[in-house]
């Protein structure tokens, strides 16, 4: 069966999840029973792969509308169907930004036409995320593309009191605040890595921790009082981790993400200017790094996704204090979970399947993905070789950028093939 096409698929011996070994046959967008398998079924020898729910990213930039030249629908969800996921949550700061009813509708339209991956709308929280005024919640949450996460990702939401009214609107239909959390009062408006002796060095003006944790220590605190839920977007600091450990023990609704570069990559990286590392939030020293390794693990960060954010080269080929923030991640999220918790026995696969894909699809509220891999579920799963590794080579992206920070690094090559109910999105070679 070539990338595409429909037809019944037999999955032998595939290791699900470390739950055992199984045959798994795709057919009709279900897994069915292999007993049932067709002469004509398409066999795929899985000895020595793990069979994990397709994964769920939380945190895309698709840049679709209005930045094609960055990325678009169909290559963003080409690069994620590479690197494992079936689902994108696809981040409202497009042109024109994503926070009316009709604009959600657009994206999603988008998805079904030309996505490798379930493209899933999420809504600004203001207006044109200029942290003002409420953006078409209710609208969004009742339009045909069933806004559930609302953000202004890229900024924060600094009002206390309009975070409140977000929190208490999306109640109403279990929706949920994920927030950008970052004190731009703290940071600076020129701020572009992290506060600490290597910025004073390098003479870039630096974000300190407590931008990040105070806003988090707010926003749980509001999520409290209205009794809704909150998602802390890309969590990077060890005191964040503090919060968020201090609000889960009080029984507070709130998760969080992180991404895969802050679990490998530190402020080591920015010492030679290159701004391929120029991400927000910023990279931080090594000490956070094994703290936000250790959460995820422990299950206090709930789930990885990319922050992915591809960039045109004109806008990320400057002086480090000029460039855009931001950096590819789709193709390489899995590799790095792998390589900084799989291989180390910090994390299982039940572990991976848990933070990549079921709790992803939990907090998004994704009925047809990060379900087990049953009979009568949906065929909406990943193949995963533990073994392979490979050199990244940013010129074989399936990205429109190339702002790839792991360009010439040893990693994991893991993802074999990703199926979307059914259909295979993604077949090495």
């Amino acid at each position: 069966m070539s990338e595409g096409q429909p037809g019944e698929v037999l999955v032998v011996g595939a290791d699900l999840a470390g739950a055992g070994r199984a045959d798994l046959l795709l057919r009709d967008g279900r897994l069915a029973d292999p007993a049932t398998a067709g002469a004509g079924a398409e066999r795929v020898d899985a000895d020595g792969l793990v069979a994990l729910p397709g994964l769920v990213d939380l945190h895309t930039h698709l840049r679709q509308p209005g930045r094609e030249d960055a990325e678009t629908v169909a290559s963003g969800t080409s690069a994620a169907a590479r690197g494992g996921f079936t689902a994108v949550l696809a981040m409202a700061n497009t042109d024109p930004v994503t926070d009316t009813a009709e604009a959600a509708e657009h994206v999603a339209r988008l998805g079904r036409r030309e996505g490798h991956a379930q493209v899933v709308p999420v809504g600004a929280v203001s207006k044109g995320l200029a942290g003002a005024e409420l953006a078409e919640l209710g609208l969004m949450a009742r339009s045909a593309a069933a806004v559930r996460v609302f953000s202004d990702d890229g900024h924060c939401v600094t009002d206390a009191r309009l975070m409140r009214r977000a929190l208490e609107y999306v109640r109403a239909f279990d929706g949920v605040v994920a927030q950008h959390a970052q004190d731009p009062r703290l940071a600076g408006r020129d701020a572009c890595c992290h506060e600490g002796d290597l910025s004073g060095r390098l003479g870039l003006p630096g974000w300190p921790a407590a931008a990040e944790s105070t806003v988090v220590a707010r926003d749980v605190e509001l999520a409290r009082l209205t009794g809704s839920r909150v998602h802390v977007c890309h969590v990077s600091t060890a005191e964040t981790v503090e919060v968020l450990r201090w609000a889960k023990g009080r029984g507070i609704d709130v998760t969080a993400e992180v991404a895969p570069h802050h679990l490998l990559l530190t402020t080591d990286e920015v010492a030679g200017y290159d701004p391929t590392y120029k991400v927000n939030p910023p990279l931080r020293p090594a000490e956070h790094v094994t703290v936000l390794r250790e959460a995820l693990a422990d299950g206090t960060i709930d789930a990885v996704a990319t922050d992915h954010a591809p960039h045109a080269r004109h806008d990320k080929e400057h002086a480090f204090a000029e460039a855009a923030f931001g950096m590819l991640g789709l193709e390489t999220a899995l590799a790095v979970v792998l390589e900084t918790l799989v291989l180390p026995g910090r994390l299982d696969w039940a572990g991976v399947a848990a933070r990549m894909s079921t709790t992803p699809a939990r907090i998004a509220r994704l009925a047809g993905q990060g379900r087990p891999l049953a009979l009568g579920e949906p065929a909406t799963l990943t193949l995963v070789d533990p073994a392979a590794r490979a050199v990244v080579d940013r010129a074989a992206s399936a990205s429109l950028s190339r702002n790839n920070p792991w360009h010439g690094r040893e990693l994991p090559d893991p993802v074999v093939a990703t199926f979307w109910a059914g259909r295979a999105t993604y077949r090495r070679g």
